[in-house]
C-alpha cells in the first residue's frame, strides 16, 4: 500500500459507540482499548480507554486520569468496509503501545482462526511447542509473520466471518536489544501486531501499534518464549496515524474463507512484479554454477552435495539425498537438460555420473531408493519418506521421457521405475492414502496421509510413460483421499519432512496433483479435478506474501534491498520463507486461463520475479559463499532456525532444492508438455 505516515498518529479501527457504527460491525460497546506508557527504567503503565463522542464519526478514547497522550477516532466507509483512524498525539515525550479488542459477537468455541502464513483453523495439527490451540486459544503476533498483516475469525457455526486488515506503508524497522519482556525500539518501525483473544466466550479481532506477542512469542523452531510488548518514542507535540480496514461477510465454509479472504488482499495491497535484471536465462546460467562446483565424485554414488552444507564456504558435504531437501536426481535432469540445450557437455558427463551410480548403488534390497545417505557417517537412513521416493521417482521419469523424445532409451532405468509404481500400488492404503514413512519391508511408521499428493505426480507420469493405467487408477484414488480429507476439510498438513504440522507444500502438493490428473483426463472429470486444484491452490497462496516486509538497517536482507513479495512461509513450526515453488506457477498460469482469473497470472509473475532477487555471484553473493548456490532458510521476522535471526540466514542450508525450484520455475509448462505427448 502506499498509504503514507504523517507525524500525526492516526490509528483507524472500525468501532464506537454509536448506533450507526453498531450497524455496521456489532457490539460496538464492547470495544475496548488500552494504552501503555514506559518510562525507561519502570515497568510500563497501562490506561484502559473509552470511546467519548466528539462530533459527527470522529471520537475520543479517554483514561479516567490524566495521560500524556491525546488519542482520536475517525470511522469512515471504504466501499464494503469499514476503516477505522485513532490520532495519537504527544504532550510530552512518551513511549507507547496502543491495543484495541473487537469483538465479533461470535462465540468462540464456534470460531476457526486465521492469520495467513501461520494460522489456520486452530493450528491443532502443530505441537504444544509451537503457537496452537494446545498451549492457548488467544494469540496475538507481530504482523511480519503473515503474508498479509489480517487476522479472519470464522464461525463455522453460522458461516459468518470478520477480518481487521492493517494499512500502511511498512517502510521502517528498528532493533531492539531484548525479544522478551517491555522492550524499547531503537528508533521507528511499521510493525504492528494482530490476532484473536478469547474475551468471556466471545471471539475478539485484537490489534495495535507496535508489535506485541502473546501469551507467547515464538523465538526458534519448537521454542515459545515469554510475551513481548514494544514501545516507540513519541515526542511531545508529534503524532503518529495508523490505520486498520473490517470487513463482515459469509462464507459456505472455511476454505471459502480463505478464498476469498486471499482474493480481498490481494486487492488490498496489489503486489507488482520485482524489477530485477535477471532473466530466466540468466538466472540458469549463474545456477548452473552449482551443477559444477557441488558434484561429490569420491563415493559410491556420485551426486550435487545439497544439503546440510555451511552458508558461509559452501563447502560440499558427503550427504546424498534424492528428493527434498537435496533433490539430486531432479538436478542432475536439469543438468542434463540444460547440458543438450546449451552444448555443455561436461554438464551432461556429470549428469551421466549420478544416474549410472544410482543405477548401480542407489537401491535398497527391496528396490526403493536409498533416499538419504551420509557418507561421514557411515549411515543410511532406514526409513523412507513418499515424499522423497515420489521425487526419485518424478525426476527419473522426465529424464527418461526426454531421453525418449530424442531417441535414447534406458530398459535397465525403466525396470526400476516400473517396479518402484508397483510397490506404491502396494502402499497405498483403501482410502486413497499414502502412508507418510516407511521401511524396506513395507512396515509402517508414520500413517499420516498428509505427504499424500507427492505420490500423485509420478503415478499420473508412469501412466503416461508405460501407457499403465493401474497407475491412473492408483492416481485417481489419491484425489479422492486429498479431497475427503484435506481439500474438503482445509486441512493440509504433514507434507514438510523435518515438520508434523500445517504447512504449505500439502497445499501446493495438492494443488499440483490434481493439476496433473486434469492434464490427463476429460469431460466432467477433467473439470471436477480443476476445481480441486484451485481450490487447494488459494490455500497454498494463503502462504505467499502479499506486502514487503521491512527490516532493520543492518539486517542485511533489508540492506542488500529484499522485498519479501512473492516468497512463501513454510508452516507452523518453521516461520521463515524461502523460494518453494516448483511447478506451482505453471498451475496458477493454468488456473488463469482455466477461469479468465488474472490475479492467478498476476500472482505468479510476482512470484517469478521476486524469487530472482538473491541470485548470488561475483560481487553480489548475498551472504553465501559461492556463485549460483541459491538461499535457503530467509529469516524474515522474529524467529530463527538457530543461528542469526531476522535479516540473515541460518548458517547452514540446502541449496540442492532452492536451485531445482527456481530451475522449475523458469522452465514453465515442463510437465503439461510431458503429459501432452
Amino acid at each position: 500500500m502506499r498509504i503514507s505516515l504523517k507525524t500525526a498518529v492516526c490509528l483507524i479501527v472500525i468501532l464506537a459507540g454509536t448506533v450507526k457504527v453498531k450497524a455496521a460491525i456489532g457490539f460496538p460497546e464492547e470495544v475496548q482499548a488500552s494504552l501503555a506508557l514506559k518510562v525507561p527504567g519502570n515497568a510500563a503503565v497501562e490506561y484502559p480507554l473509552s470511546l467519548s463522542g466528539l462530533s459527527g464519526a470522529e471520537y475520543e478514547w479517554k483514561a479516567q486520569g490524566q495521560m500524556p497522550m491525546s488519542l482520536t477516532q475517525k470511522i469512515s466507509a471504504e466501499g464494503d468496509k469499514q476503516r477505522i483512524t485513532v490520532c495519537l498525539t504527544a504532550s510530552e515525550d512518551v513511549y507507547f503501545n496502543f491495543r484495541e479488542w473487537v469483538p465479533t459477537g461470535f462465540r468462540h468455541e464456534d470460531c476457526l482462526f486465521y492469520l495467513p502464513g501461520f494460522w489456520y483453523r486452530r493450528n491443532l495439527r502443530s505441537p504444544q511447542s509451537a503457537p496452537s490451540f494446545h498451549s492457548s486459544d488467544s494469540w496475538i503476533v507481530r504482523e511480519d509473520r503473515l503474508s498479509a498483516p489480517l487476522t479472519g475469525i470464522f464461525n463455522e457455526v453460522t458461516g459468518d466471518y470478520m477480518t481487521v486488515s492493517r494499512i500502511a506503508s511498512f517502510g521502517k524497522e528498528a532493533l531492539t536489544t531484548h525479544k522478551e519482556g517491555e522492550v524499547i525500539l531503537s528508533g521507528s518501525t511499521s510493525i504492528g501486531f494482530t490476532g484473536f483473544e478469547n474475551m468471556k466466550g466471545t471471539a475478539a479481532l485484537a490489534f495495535g501499534f507496535p508489535y506485541r506477542e502473546a501469551p507467547k512469542t515464538y523465538m526458534r523452531k519448537l521454542t515459545l518464549a515469554p510475551e513481548v510488548t514494544a514501545f516507540q518514542l513519541l515526542r511531545k507535540g508529534e503524532s503518529v496515524t495508523l490505520v486498520w480496514d473490517f470487513y463482515k461477510s459469509n462464507s459456505k465454509d472455511f476454505s471459502d474463507f480463505v478464498r476469498r479472504t486471499w482474493q480481498d488482499s490481494y486487492d488490498t495491497y496489489q503486489p507488482q512484479p520485482v524489477r530485477t535484471a535477471y532473466s530466466p536465462e540468466k538466472m540458469k546460467q549463474v545456477l548452473s554454477n552449482y551443477f559444477v562446483e557441488s558434484l561429490v565424485t569420491n563415493q559410491p554414488l556420485v551426486f550435487n552435495s545439497g544439503a546440510h552444507m555451511p552458508v558461509a564456504d559452501c563447502q560440499s558435504v558427503a550427504v546424498a539425498e534424492v528428493g527434498f531437501v537435496g533433490r539430486v536426481l531432479l538436478n542432475a535432469f536439469n543438468a542434463w537438460e540444460y547440458g543438450w540445450q546449451t552444448g555443455r557437455n561436461e554438464l551432461k558427463a556429470d549428469a551421466r555420473k549420478v544416474f549410472d551410480s544410482y543405477l548401480v548403488n542407489g537401491f535398497t534390497p527391496a528396490g526403493f531408493f536409498k533416499e538419504f545417505v551420509d557418507f561421514r557417517k557411515g549411515y543410511e537412513e532406514p526409513v523412507h519418506s513418499i515424499r522423497r521416493q515420489s521425487e526419485g521417482i518424478y525426476a527419473m521419469l522426465h529424464f527418461l521421457a526426454f531421453e525418449r523424445e530424442n531417441g535414447r532409451q534406458y530398459p535397465e532405468w525403466e525396470l526400476r521405475m516400473r517396479k518402484m509404481l508397483d510397490m506404491f500400488l502396494q502402499l497405498q492404503n483403501a482410502d486413497g492414502s499414502f502412508p507418510r514413512k516407511f521401511k524396506d519391508d513395507f512396515s509402517i511408521i508414520d500413517k499420516s496421509g498428509g505427504s499424500t499428493p507427492s505420490a500423485t505426480l509420478p503415478l499420473v507420469m508412469g501412466y503416461k510413460y508405460f501407457k499403465d493405467k493401474r497407475y491412473l487408477a492408483s492416481a485417481r484414488r489419491t484425489a479422492v483421499y486429498l479431497e475427503n480429507e484435506l481439500i474438503s476439510k482445509s486441512d493440509y498438513f504433514s507434507s514438510t519432512l523435518d515438520a508434523n504440522c500445517e504447512d504449505k507444500e500439502a497445499s501446493l502438493y495438492a494443488a499440483t496433483a490434481t493439476y496433473y490428473l486434469a492434464l490427463v483426463t476429460k469431460g466432467k472429470e477433467r473439470q471436477h479435478y480443476t476445481e480441486l486444484s484451485k481450490q487447494a491452490a488459494y490455500f497454498a497462496l494463503s502462504w505467499y506474501y502479499l506486502w514487503d516486509v521491512p527490516f532493520a538497517p543492518g539486517q542485511m536482507l533489508g540492506d542488500i534491498g529484499l522485498k519479501t513479495r512473492g516468497w512463501g512461509n513454510v508452516s507452523v513450526e518453521n516461520n521463515h520463507i524461502d523460494v518453494f515453488v516448483f511447478e506451482f506457477a505453471s498451475v496458477l498460469n493454468w488456473l488463469s486461463k482455466e477461469y479468465d482469473e488474472p490475479r492467478f497470472s498476476g500472482f505468479a509473475q510476482v512470484i517469478s520475479t521476486s524469487m530472482r532477487q538473491l541470485l548470488p555471484y561475483e560481487g553480489h553473493l548475498c551472504g553465501v559463499g559461492k556463485k549460483g548456490y541459491y538461499p535457503e532458510v530467509v529469516q524474515h521476522t522474529n524467529w530463527d532456525y538457530g543461528k542469526n535471526g531476522k535479516g540473515y540466514y541460518n548458517d547452514i542450508f540446502a541449496p540442492g532444492w532452492t536451485v531445482a525450484s527456481l530451475w522449475e520455475l523458469f522452465s514453465p509448462g515442463r510437465s503439461e508438455k510431458l503429459l501432452a505427448r
